[in-house]
This record gives structure tokens, C-alpha cells and sequence, in this order.
């Protein structure tokens, strides 16, 4: 990011930018590129799911149960790209263009390398790994027909999930989104041929990802070479202690939110299997997997909000404007549970509907799904508070508070209630855990969100240093 006056001049103006334009309007403007991105990115997934299931309801069982290992392999993703781009963020606050330079080559070389390392391991233990996740023996088939294309993507998958939070940190939203979202538009197109045109059933399903993720990959890297934005070259990857701590104080509530969302999903396939109807067991894993898809996609708008605010977050309080993070903070919060309030009634009242739209020949399927999205619909306006209030800490190095809200909503809230509350009512126990635990999450997120309130007034006036 050095050296071309084009560069200096773009640097400066992105800096008075998100110092400057007022708050409400600098929010949306950096969140609504990336609620797009995101919820492509969802929309994708739902309609992969749709495209599966006109196959069978082993097959949607067994991309729903290969998608838990996608999610862990994108929470390293973001355990990198929050990690360095959390520092890349405030460095450029402070106007430090070379320890921006050298920590997003860290965190996107670094990424790969973890990516290889999924890819082969992987491989070398496909069927136990399907296991792992739920799959039954019926499904195994399906899922490893999946999980063999997708671990060949894994290096791309993660390194891509780096580079676009790298952009949208550093205040470059409009890039990471045009990145994201062609990608995905090519995967619905190649899902589109290749299942329906050409029969690769689920093997279809898993090279349309990996041809689409890697054309993103290559359009994101491209979007770093361009004026303005902080290049990544091998000559600045420098791994140290110093920098992986910090990458790891900005990157582990995202690996910890990210990695026991995927580890709570394979738990409730697993129970979903167990607690189904004598030979309802792919039924009752497919309605689970599709409304964690579903969820996937109403989270993507709210973690679109939230990203927007990241930026203006780590931006303002590296130059110290206390009083702009705190206006940004409470206007994120007011936009996310407003938002959630709608989708959530909406979801509520259209539940089998929403189900059926992925597999209408299976009743069993809509029976289950509807109940499991109406239990989560009815706590979900609660992870308004609770996404911005984890996305501030992690944004300003309070990294044991917000490992601990990360590790609430699918760690410390859930396992509790996913032991004993399915021991007592069965089914119907587990399809309110995750409701229990939002309940559980929002109790913990509370009393932070008040002090790290008071702590920014604080600053402002200047109380504290």
C-alpha cells in the first residue's frame, strides 16, 4: 500500500471517510455491500439445498451433514480474516501502512497453509470424517460424494474467507461483496447444469462450488493488487509470535462462534437421528439441516449489519473518536433487532411453507422443519443485541469478553440445554435448545453491552486514556 501517489491519495480519502460522514449513513453505506454479499452467499446455500433435494432426502441429508465441515473450515476463514483484519483496521486508523502490509500477508498465507492441511487430513479419512459430522450409514454415500470435492477446495474456501474480511475491514466492502457474489451467482449456475442438465447428482452440487469458489478467490486476491487498498505480497509474509497473537486476539471469538455453531449442528444431527421415528431418521436430519440454512440466511443480514460497523468501529477508535464507535455501536444495534423483529414474525407465520419450498414430497420433512423455525423464530430478535455487542469487543481487543459471548450462544448456553432438555421432552426438546440457549446468550450479552457503553462515554470525555 506504499509508494504511488494514487495510492496515498485513496488511503487519505478512505480515512477521512470513516472518520468523517455521519455515522447512520457510513454504516449502511459499508453494510449494505456486504448484507448482499451474504445473503448471496445464503441464498446459495438455500438454493443448493433446493437443487439437492429434487434428488432425495438421503442426498439433502447428506449435503446438510457435509455442510458442518464447510463451517468449520470458513471459522479458521475468519479466524485469519477477522484476526488480521481487525489489526489491519486499526493500524490504518493510526496510519500504520506497513504493519497493515505485513499482517494481511500473515493472515492470507497463513490461512492457505491451514487450508492444505484440512484438504489432506481430510482426504486421507473421508468416511470416519462423514461419521464425525452425523451422517448414518445411509447417508454416508451421499455426504462423501459431497465432502470429496469440497476438501479439494478447502485452501480456497479458507484464504478466501481472509482476503474478503481483509477488504471489508480496511473499509473496502463494495470490492469483498463483488468478489463474494460472483462467485456465487456461477454457483447456482453451475448447480443449474451441472445436476439438472448433466445428472452429476450430488457430485454436481460439490464441483459447482469448487470451480465458482476458485474463480472468487482469484477475483478477491486480484481486488488487493488494486490503488487503495493494502497488497498482499510474499516479501510481507513475516510469521512472528507477535503477529499470531494479535491475529489470535482478534481472530479467536470468530473461530470460537464459528467452529461450535459447526460442532452444535452436527450435535443435533446426531440427536435428530437418534430421536426420530423408526425410519423418519433422514427426514427428521434433512428438516434440521434445512432450517439451520434457513437461520444461515436470516443471520446473513444481521452480520451484514454488523460488518458494516467494524469497520467504522476499528477505524474511530484507532484515531481515538470514542464518541463515533458508541454512536455506531447503538445505531447497529437498533437497525439488527428491528430487522430480526420482522424476519422473525414473518418466519413464525409462513414456517411450512418456508420448509416445503426445499422438499414438498416429504411431509414428514415440513412437519418437523416448521416446528424447529417457529421455536428458533421465537428468541431470534434477541441476537440483535448480542452479534453487534461480540462484533465491538472483538473489534477493540476485549478478546476474553468476546471469546466468552462467542462462546455462549453454541458453547456455554446450549450444551446445557441440549442435554436436558431433549432428555426430558425428546424431539420436541430439541427443537427449542437453540431458542433456550439465544435466551441463555442474550442474559450474558447484557451486562457487557452496558459496561463497554459506559466505558466509551467514559473515554469521550476523557476519563480514561
Amino acid at each position: 500500500m506504499q509508494g504511488t501517489k494514487s495510492d496515498i491519495l485513496k488511503s487519505e480519502a478512505r480515512y477521512r471517510r470513516l472518520t468523517e460522514t455521519p455515522v447512520p449513513r457510513l454504516v449502511l453505506s459499508l453494510a449494505v455491500p456486504t448484507i448482499i454479499s451474504m445473503s448471496i452467499s445464503a441464498i446459495y446455500n438455500i438454493v443448493d439445498s433446493w437443487f439437492v433435494g429434487h434428488i432425495s432426502t438421503f442426498a439433502t441429508a447428506g449435503v446438510g451433514v457435509a455442510f458442518s465441515y464447510q463451517s468449520i473450515i470458513q471459522a479458521f476463514g475468519f479466524f485469519f480474516g477477522h484476526g488480521s483484519g481487525n489489526y489491519m483496521s486499526r493500524a490504518l486508523g493510526a496510519r500504520d501502512a506497513e504493519g497493515a502490509g505485513k499482517m494481511a500477508a500473515t493472515g492470507f498465507f497463513s490461512s492457505f497453509l491451514v487450508g492444505l492441511i484440512f484438504m489432506i487430513a481430510g482426504i486421507l479419512f473421508m468416511t470416519p470424517l462423514s461419521r464425525l459430522l452425523g451422517a448414518t450409514p445411509d447417508v454416508v454415500p451421499y455426504s462423501n460424494a459431497y465432502l470429496k470435492w469440497i476438501l479439494i477446495a478447502t485452501p480456497f474456501l479458507v484464504s478466501q474467507m481472509t482476503l474478503n474480511n481483509q477488504l471489508r475491514l480496511q473499509g473496502n466492502a463494495m470490492l469483498a461483496m463483488i468478489g463474494i457474489a460472483v462467485g456465487m451467482v456461477l454457483n447456482i449456475f453451475f448447480d443449474w447444469l451441472l445436476i439438472n442438465h448433466l445428472g452429476m447428482g450430488v457430485t454436481g452440487a460439490a464441483v459447482a462450488t469448487l470451480i465458482s469458489q476458485f474463480i472468487s478467490w482469484s477475483l478477491l486476491l486480484w481486488a488487493t493488487t488494486l490503488d487503495g487498498n493494502v497488497h498482499i505480497k510474499l516479501r510481507n509474509f513475516a510469521p512472528s509470535l507477535e503477529r499470531y497473537r494479535e491475529i489470535g486476539a482478534g481472530g479467536l471469538p470468530s473461530l470460537m462462534r464459528q467452529s461450535l455453531s459447526s460442532i452444535s449442528a452436527i450435535c443435533m444431527n446426531w440427536a435428530a437421528a437418534s430421536y426420530a421415528l423408526q425410519g423418519q431418521e433422514a427426514s427428521t436430519i434433512a428438516a434440521f439441516t434445512v432450517v439451520a440454512r434457513i437461520m444461515q440466511c436470516a443471520m446473513a443480514v444481521i452480520l451484514g449489519v454488523g460488518q458494516g460497523f467494524q469497520p467504522v468501529c476499528g477505524f474511530n477508535w484507532g484515531a481515538k473518536l470514542y464518541g463515533r464507535v458508541r454512536q455506531s455501536y447503538r445505531f447497529t444495534i437498533q437497525v439488527c433487532v428491528i430487522v430480526l423483529i420482522v424476519m422473525s414474525t414473518l418466519g413464525w407465520i409462513f414456517a411450512p411453507e418456508i420448509i416445503s419450498f426445499f422438499r414438498d414430497e416429504d411431509p414428514e420433512l415440513i412437519r418437523i422443519g416448521a416446528r424447529v423455525l417457529r421455536w428458533q423464530c421465537v428468541a431470534f430478535p434477541l441476537v440483535g443485541l448480542t452479534t453487534p455487542t461480540n462484533m465491538l469487543l472483538q473489534n477493540i481487543r476485549r478478546t476474553g469478553r468476546a471469546t466468552i459471548l462467542a462462546m455462549s450462544r453454541h458453547g456455554f448456553a446450549f450444551y446445557p440445554i441440549f442435554f436436558i432438555m431433549p432428555a426430558i421432552w425428546g424431539l420436541e426438546g430439541l427443537e427449542a435448545t437453540m431458542a433456550t440457549a439465544d435466551v441463555i446468550t442474550f442474559s450474558i450479552a447484557l451486562p457487557f453491552a452496558i459496561s463497554i457503553i459506559r466505558e466509551l462515554s467514559a473515554r469521550e470525555r476523557g476519563e480514561i486514556s
